[in-house]
């Protein structure tokens, strides 16, 4: 039997989080002025990367249980990040870097295996204890 998707009360809400953080991600990745970056902790661009797709795919994959839906996020945010990584490489003021793709992909793929958990029922079981 085929998961259906979750009857989510607030789902107006969630879906509104999850294209605003899209709308975010799209911001920094192509803003000239990019955040700023500590280099004592090595790495710290890739984790941040890696956490920031982690985090858009996993959202969608809690609100979007049907197979077919799961699929079309991941495969829109793993196409999501090589294209801002390309768009990076054209300007002047910010360069493309294959490690940031692979720690944007990572991050996808993280989610992927988490979605396959009951961690993906995480905006169900918080909806719940608001209904309480």
């Amino acid at each position: 039997m085929q998961a259906a998707n979750p009857e989510l009360r607030f789902k107006w809400l969630w879906l509104l989080i999850g294209y605003g953080s899209i709308v975010l991600v799209v911001y920094l990745s192509l803003v000239s002025d990019p955040v700023s970056i500590s280099p004592v902790m090595p790495l710290q661009d890739k984790v941040m990367h890696m956490a920031a797709y982690f985090f858009l795919a996993f959202w969608f994959v809690q609100i979007y249980h049907v197979r077919q839906h799961m699929i079309f996020w991941l495969v829109f945010f793993l196409c999501l990040g090589l294209l801002m990584e390309y768009l990076q490489g054209l300007g002047t003021a910010r360069y493309s870097e294959a490690g940031d793709m692979v720690a944007n992909m990572l991050g996808v793929a993280i989610a992927l295996v988490l979605s396959k958990t009951r961690l993906r029922y995480m905006l169900v079981g918080f909806e719940r204890l608001l209904g309480r």
